[in-house]
């Protein structure tokens, strides 16, 4: 790694300003001078970008020039560590990764395979067979039993997902959806959990908490508290190693205790909205990733966080003055 190469990439900032605060304060507490950066396709409406040193405008992740234009910016601004935040950038990042570190910039990405299995929710229930994690099962669309549970198989935030309570609630336009997936239903009788994973380079598991989700809104939790109880003896040696897993990945799973029932739904291969919550129980997945990625240190299994630590999110705002 190039020495001037310390400065840091937030891809997608959003509303992400308690990520941003998370990277800024594990740099001040390894005493670096490095800068943090952003990106958004209108950073000047993203509140996460005005928190940022500088933030850039870039185009949408779908544009063939999307990664050229990120790898100049880097070489540009000094960037050593790229942190993607949102399902559609990551596999094309995947497919770019090895040009990135040619360059010295290491882009925190999991493999091109491991994306494509959790991407695809059908892929991503053969992925949790070969782990050994219950997961429910997919239905046949010519077979199917109520209730159950319909969702796009390359969806995200919970959009487009719908529960179906009978043969009447079935409309043709949800059967003629190439994209909608029939899944068994999971009762009321079980607790919804997002579970941060953080996995070094080598795809090995270093740190693992499971969040229960309180509340939800618009797909991310509102109210959460973090658990170490079933979930986390239950999850903890299954996912010991995950080949192609990098950086922080998130898994989404129904439980219940008695009797105990697991149903796994998807990992989504980044950093989840929920994060803050770990990261504020002692999880400091932003400074492993500046410690192996920029500084060449290894990370060693973690379990010192806090169980039984709840978030209460409410809104905030960020002010900016002479917007034109």
């Amino acid at each position: 790694m190039n020495k001037r190469n310390l400065n840091m990439l937030v891809l997608s900032a959003g509303r992400r300003v308690d990520l941003m605060h998370a990277f800024r304060e594990e740099m001040t507490k390894r005493g670096m001078s490095a800068q943090l950066f952003a990106t958004d396709l209108r950073p000047e409406l993203s509140a996460a970008c005005h928190v940022a040193d500088e933030a850039f405008k870039v185009p949408r992740v779908t544009d063939p020039g999307y990664a050229d234009r990120l790898l100049e910016l880097c070489l540009r601004n000094d960037v050593g560590l790229v942190v993607p935040t949102i399902d559609t950038e990551l596999l094309g990042l995947a497919q770019a990764r090895e040009t990135f570190a040619e360059h010295g910039v290491h882009v925190v990405v999991s493999s091109t395979t491991l994306i494509e299995q959790c991407r695809d929710k059908r892929r991503s229930s053969g992925l949790f067979a070969q782990l050994d994690v219950d997961t429910p099962r997919i239905q046949d669309k010519s077979r199917l039993e109520f209730p159950c549970f319909a969702k796009p198989f390359d969806g995200s935030r919970s959009i487009g997902a719908v529960m179906v309570a009978s043969q009447s609630a079935l409309t043709t336009e949800m059967l003629a959806d190439p994209k909608l997936m029939f899944m068994d239903y999971v009762d009321s009788s079980h607790h919804e959990y997002t579970v941060d994973a953080y996995y070094d380079r080598s795809g090995v598991l270093r740190c693992l908490v499971p969040r229960q989700r309180l509340e939800v809104r618009d797909g991310e939790v509102s109210k959460g508290v973090t658990r170490r109880d079933h979930v986390y003896a239950y999850l903890l040696d299954r996912l010991r190693v995950l080949p192609g897993a990098r950086g922080c990945l998130t898994i989404q799973l129904f439980a219940k205790s008695q009797p105990q029932r697991f149903a796994a739904l998807e990992i989504n291969p980044r950093f989840g909205g929920g994060f803050p919550l770990s990261y504020a129980a002692g999880a400091r997945y932003p400074g492993w990733l500046i410690d192996e990625y920029l500084l060449g240190k290894e990370v060693a299994f973690f379990d010192g966080w806090e169980p039984n630590l709840l978030m209460l999110r409410y809104d905030a705002k960020v002010m900016v003055r002479g917007y034109q």
